[in-house]
């Protein structure tokens, strides 16, 4: 009995200290179970994630895969007793509605302070890990760079009736759509809508989306600009008759949406879920970023993004606060026009 309990209090020292020093205690006595991820993000980049944490600091880590707003709604209806350790979103808007249900525990500050300041909250509950850049993908030869839209907001208008595509149903477009509300309001966005439903041609995904243009179905459509850089890095099939589009000017289309992280406050492995997102948000998950085929921008403090990619600086984005996008009043107002 009285072994068992040393045992313990070495355990629990070990672990204490781990937390105060970072991953190399950390990993020396990592939990038997290790951590779940509910992941909405990219499965294959996860897994690149998860992989090198785990060789690095003995933590297993076990992906849940799902939708951002999938496993958000989960999250909200499983409450206090999710199984999940750490929640990992495409877009910020499920990171927000997590948020709100008061379901995720303060980061460690060197964690947030790892980011930069233009993506991490400033609660600190959860963190930008990732980002991507909202694009108009356009057939080359339906356009002279005059012709192209100056504006995303252009797209309601009559001339683009049948010209462009979209995918509604997706996190990845209503999050453009919560960055329209944010940055316009909500008569602007309501009236956007309403041209939206009358011009879009829609489609079940972006990279369907995509190769629509490629094939000349459509003239362009609304996207993020790594399934083209992903497409072309392939055989380039889907893309190789496309060009990209960048807004700039602060417009609402040249939004950047910012992948999340969070530690859930019910989370029963606190400190290896901490040590997760903060290794991902660290020089080693932001490297993975730089060097992998994910072509999603580095977020973190001074971290290069891959080397094909228009550097987040020059797309001259508008300034949102991430964490008030509001995916349940875009769901509403797209559901409104008769988009969803």
């Amino acid at each position: 009995m009285k072994r068992n309990f040393l045992t313990s209090v070495f355990r629990l020292a070990a672990l204490s200290a781990a937390v105060a020093v970072g991953l190399p205690a950390l990993a020396q006595t990592p939990s038997p179970e290790g951590i779940l991820v509910y992941n909405a993000q990219h499965a294959s980049l996860t897994q690149a994630w998860a992989e090198a944490f785990t060789k690095e600091t003995g933590i297993k880590v076990t992906l849940r895969q799902g939708g951002d707003t999938e496993l958000g709604n989960q999250l909200v209806q499983e409450g206090a007793a999710s199984p999940a350790d750490v929640f990992l979103t495409e877009n910020s808007p499920a990171m927000a509605l997590v948020d709100g249900a008061g379901l995720f525990a303060p980061l460690d500050p060197a964690t947030i302070n790892q980011i930069a300041p233009a993506y991490r909250t400033a609660h600190g509950r959860w963190v930008g890990i990732a980002a991507r850049s909202t694009v108009f993908v356009y057939r080359k030869t339906k356009f002279t760079p005059d012709q192209l839209p100056k504006s995303l907001m252009d797209l309601a208008k009559p001339e683009w009736k049948g010209r462009w595509a979209a995918s509604p149903a997706g996190a990845d477009f209503q999050a453009i759509v919560s960055a329209v509300l944010e940055l316009k309001g909500e008569a602007a966005t309501v009236a956007w809508l309403k041209g939206m439903k009358d011009n879009v041609v829609p489609f079940k995904g972006n990279s369907i989306a995509m190769k629509a243009v490629n094939a000349g179905q459509v003239d362009g459509a609304v996207i993020y600009h790594y399934y083209y850089y992903g497409d072309m890095a392939k055989t380039g099939e889907n893309s190789e008759k496309v060009g990209l589009h960048y807004f700039r000017n602060e417009d609402p289309g040249a939004f950047v949406s910012i992948s999340g992280g969070g530690v859930l406050a019910s989370s029963k492995h606190k400190a290896e879920a901490q040590a997760f997102v903060k290794w991902i948000t660290g020089k080693g998950g932001q490297e993975i970023l730089r060097t992998g085929n994910s072509f999603e921008y580095a977020v973190g403090q001074g971290a290069a993004s891959h080397r094909s990619l228009v550097p987040l600086a020059d797309l001259n984005a508008p300034k949102v606060e991430p964490a008030k996008l509001n995916s349940k009043k875009v769901s509403d107002l797209m559901t409104q026009a008769g988009l969803l």
